[in-house]
């Protein structure tokens, strides 16, 4: 008799002859999904062969773009002090008019007032006058020989007397008043003087940036008269000139001065743009934003070094006449805006790369958002076992929840633009408003679980007893 056929299925095969989940395939399959799989790994081989070339020209131009980007925010800001230096007349008379109270900027101006004045009194006749007068009194001629010998000591006291009476001028509060009327009045052609256009009292001639005290040597005039010097009634008509500013350069100076004006607001439009390109072309995103905010904050930190080493090259190449410390005073004052905002750019650049860095990958920041995210949590939690409740305004953050962090962002964006001279505290406050934002955002959304103190834990395993 023929052997009976074994019951015992075949290996692969049930007694149906159909394949069955967890049994080895037919070598057909078998052959057929190792040449798909391997048509896949030369097709995934070819790609990445490609993408690290692609990405190298996408991360190259991007870089190229934030470093021009960088170098433009330097220049940008230069523009936009220019610009409103000329433009703004309010902003530059604030920033003038203190320097009317300035002890250095007074004293400088009421030894320059001196001089002018006593250049302009003849002592040497004044005493002849007096001697022969005197003679002509019946005075002793030994004792009208003595006045004639006078000279010396009278130059020293007048000149005292002209400059207390100098001083009397500059620091009073009628001169503060004068002083403020005449840089306001005159403020067109003061700040026209780096472009070479203009009279008035600031010219730009010789190199130089002066200021004509002729004005102020009159009330000095009148101020002696009054006092009963009466000389100093002969003290005709002077135009003396007060040097703000001396260079051999100035000239080259003058027409950069002149094509940042004319750049105005523009060039920083332009910057803004081109380090938005550099950002959307990069290949990452995220690590090209935290690129152009250092990048800008390192060109915001050479211009501040800029500023106090010309400072310095400033002071050097003042007249030997002129006063340092009065020099110092004017440079620092008319500078001083731009210093704000370098510092606000700065201080603003770094935020912007903070941001970008927390809401990175990075081990560092995934560690700051889950400690925040999780204390957010908390104090929900414990709003909730307080009695509060989010109801329907937790289901539309919930919904929305990303959009309405962009909905921040872009509403901080516009009020910040539209602010008028921020500051580096403003950028501050910004900051601090913007996190208190997304923080409301995520307590009434929370991406942790929130388990309410007053809710007690499930048993561990009741859930499975039903089972």
């Amino acid at each position: 008799m023929p052997p009976a056929e074994s019951s015992t299925p075949q290996p692969g095969r049930p007694e149906d002859g159909r394949p069955q989940p967890g049994r080895p395939k037919p070598e057909r399959a078998q052959a057929d999904e190792l040449e798909a799989l391997h048509h896949r790994v030369a097709q995934l081989e070819a790609e990445a062969g490609r993408r690290p070339q692609h990405h190298r020209l996408r991360t190259t131009g991007a870089t190229v773009l934030v470093i021009v980007a960088s170098v433009l925010s330097l220049l940008a800001v230069i523009a936009v002090w220019a610009h409103d230096e000329i433009t703004d007349t309010d902003r530059f008379v604030a920033t003038m008019a203190p320097l009317a109270h300035d002890p250095d900027v007074q004293n400088a101006l009421a030894n320059r007032i001196t001089d002018a004045a006593t250049e302009q009194i003849d002592v040497k006749a004044f005493v002849n006058d007096l001697s022969q007068a005197a003679a002509e009194q019946g005075v002793p001629p030994r004792l009208a020989q003595l006045l004639g010998g006078l000279t010396s000591p009278l130059e020293g006291a007048l000149t005292d007397l002209v400059h207390g009476a100098a001083q009397r001028v500059v620091t009073s509060e009628a001169f503060a008043t004068v002083w403020e009327e005449a840089v306001r009045a005159g403020h067109a052609t003061m700040v026209k003087a780096l472009t070479g256009q203009g009279g008035g009292a600031v010219q730009l001639k010789n190199d130089e940036v002066v200021i004509d005290i002729g004005p102020m040597v009159e009330r000095v005039k009148t101020e002696l008269v009054n006092a009963g010097f009466a000389p100093a009634a002969k003290i005709p008509e002077v135009h003396t000139s007060f040097v703000v500013f001396s260079s051999p350069d100035l000239a080259k100076i003058k027409g950069w001065f002149r094509l940042l004006q004319i750049l105005g607001w523009w060039l920083p439009v332009i910057t803004v743009l081109i380090a938005a390109i550099g950002v959307l072309t990069a290949f990452n995103r995220r690590r090209a934003l935290v690129g152009a905010a250092l990048g800008i904050g390192a060109a915001m930190l050479l211009l501040g070094i800029a500023l106090a080493v010309f400072r310095s090259y400033f002071l050097d190449h003042l007249p030997p006449d002129a006063s340092p410390a009065a020099a110092g005073a004017v440079y620092d004052a008319i500078v001083d805006y731009l210093r704000t905002a370098v510092r606000m750019i700065g201080f603003l650049a770094v935020v912007v790369a903070l941001g970008a860095f927390f809401v990175g990958p990075s081990r560092a920041a995934v560690t700051v958002r889950s400690v925040t995210g999780h204390g957010v949590a908390a104090l929900r939690a414990s709003a909730d076992s307080a009695g509060f409740r989010a109801g329907p305004v937790e289901r539309f953050v919930r919904r929305w929840k990303r959009w309405l962090g962009v909905a921040v962002l872009v509403v901080a964006a516009v009020v910040f633009v539209l602010w008028d001279h921020p500051t580096g505290m403003v950028v501050f406050w910004f900051a601090v408003v913007v996190l208190a934002a997304f923080a409301l955002r995520e307590f009434l959304a929370p991406a942790h679980p929130v388990t309410p103190a007053s809710a007690s834990p499930a048993p561990v395993g009741a859930g499975d007893a039903e089972h």
